[in-house]
């Protein structure tokens, strides 16, 4: 079985769904109408440039270029990362802690799937190794982000108490225990919910593009599964590092809260 082709028309029959998505957004005045079509000519035009370098890579087939697009990738996952917080950790730190806690978790279980799991020769193989990164890259990128900015911001709107905690002989990392593990809850939640409703309530998206392109559904339903066990594992070692790098910065080496180092976003 041959996986159906798609032109130019037909992705302008898929447009036209956004364009009434927008209209309908115009006539309720729900004023997101204009972010809608930014965001899908963004979509278009980003998967186009990305189709066209992945093809232009998968061709050289060098591990040079696999490890350009990987560190482009994690640059921009710690900049998306650190956007979307409201407090955020002053200075380069909020970058720093959040991009370095991405590489760790990502990239050592990429490789240890590429390697161990799918066994893929070489391991760098772009067409195995580009994908699976990015899935990891994106989720771990999504669950830090979650992460950080429960813990930030309630730290910043709970300060009286552990200060008084503090105060009261605890050291940090007694006063903010609750909030750290309600802070790592609140970014495992979406993962867990996504595993527990795969298969049931929704086809995952690497399944779903696998069995359009004619694979057999057991066969995808294989990858499926290995990639969602890393996605998981990966997203929760990269949570479970920027948890503790950020909580260690928001304290200095004499246990005291130091609120200066937080930087509130307008809005």
């Amino acid at each position: 079985m041959t996986a159906i082709s798609l032109s130019t028309t037909d992705l302008a029959l898929a447009a036209l769904l956004i364009l009434a998505m927008a209209g309908c957004s115009v006539l309720l005045q729900l004023h997101v109408g204009r972010k809608i079509i930014i965001s899908a000519t963004r979509l278009i035009i980003q998967l186009t440039l990305v189709g066209m370098v992945l093809k232009a890579v998968f061709e050289q087939n060098h591990f040079i270029w696999v490890g350009f697009i990987a560190m482009v990738m994690l640059l921009v996952a710690g900049w998306e990362m650190r956007a979307r917080q409201k407090y955020k950790l002053a200075g380069w730190w909020g970058y720093g802690i959040g991009t370095l806690s991405i590489f760790i978790s990502s990239f050592a279980v990429s490789a240890y799937g590429l390697i161990c799991i799918i066994g893929a020769d070489p391991w760098y193989e772009p067409r195995y190794a580009i994908p699976v990164l990015g899935m990891l890259l994106g989720n771990t990128m999504n669950g830090i982000a979650l992460t950080v900015d429960r813990l930030t911001s309630a730290v910043w709107q709970q300060r009286s108490i552990i200060e008084q905690r503090l105060m009261l002989g605890q050291d940090s990392k007694t006063a903010i225990r609750a909030i750290a593990r309600d802070s790592l809850r609140n970014g495992m939640i979406p993962i867990i919910n996504a595993m527990a409703a795969a298969g049931i309530v929704s086809l995952p998206g690497m399944m779903t593009g696998q069995i359009l392109a004619g694979a057999p559904p057991v066969e995808a339903v294989k990858y499926q599964i290995v990639i969602w066990l890393m996605i998981a594992s990966g997203a929760g070692f990269g949570m479970m590092a920027a948890l503790h790098f950020t909580a260690k910065r928001l304290f200095d080496e004499r246990h005291r809260l130091r609120l200066d180092r937080i930087r509130a976003t307008p809005g």
